[in-house]
């Protein structure tokens, strides 16, 4: 199973150029970037681990690929994502997010169904990944 989050996921992954020109195109805007990685892709988990300082001020698209890499390297069996924000509006928007690296093997979703009174029906999705603890899910 292939998790689908943020922009781009449902394509093929991108090779280096085309993050490289996402990031020139978020860099043109002037969105300040980050780098963030997980081992728990669960959609609700919305706090994922930042890789470094966030690059306010870098403008050189190439050491922003430097940091994704370096990410990479350091954590090949988790997922990675670049975020791109924007505070033209005085506040921290997100404008843009696509992961940028996954791990070999994605462990998928599970789906819960539990009934409860008045024929009410609740699901709830969970990470197969989290069935390990954290540190040893992949």
């Amino acid at each position: 199973m292939r998790v689908t989050q943020g922009t781009f996921s449902f394509l093929p992954d991108l090779t280096d150029a085309q993050i490289t020109s996402q990031i020139e195109y978020c860099l043109k805007n002037g969105w300040a970037l980050s780098v963030e990685y997980t081992d728990d892709p669960h959609p609700r988990n919305t706090y994922w681990d930042m890789f470094g300082m966030p690059m306010f001020d870098l403008k050189d698209a190439a050491g922003i690929l430097r940091e994704v890499n370096a990410c990479r390297e350091t954590f090949p069996n988790h997922y990675v994502k670049v975020n791109a924000f924007d505070a033209t509006r005085g506040t921290e928007s997100l404008r843009l997010s696509f992961i940028v690296g996954r791990p070999e093997k994605e462990p998928g979703f599970g789906l819960t169904r539990q009934e409860a009174a008045g024929r009410q029906v609740h699901y709830t999705t969970r990470s197969y990944a989290t069935d390990r603890p954290a540190g040893e899910r992949y």
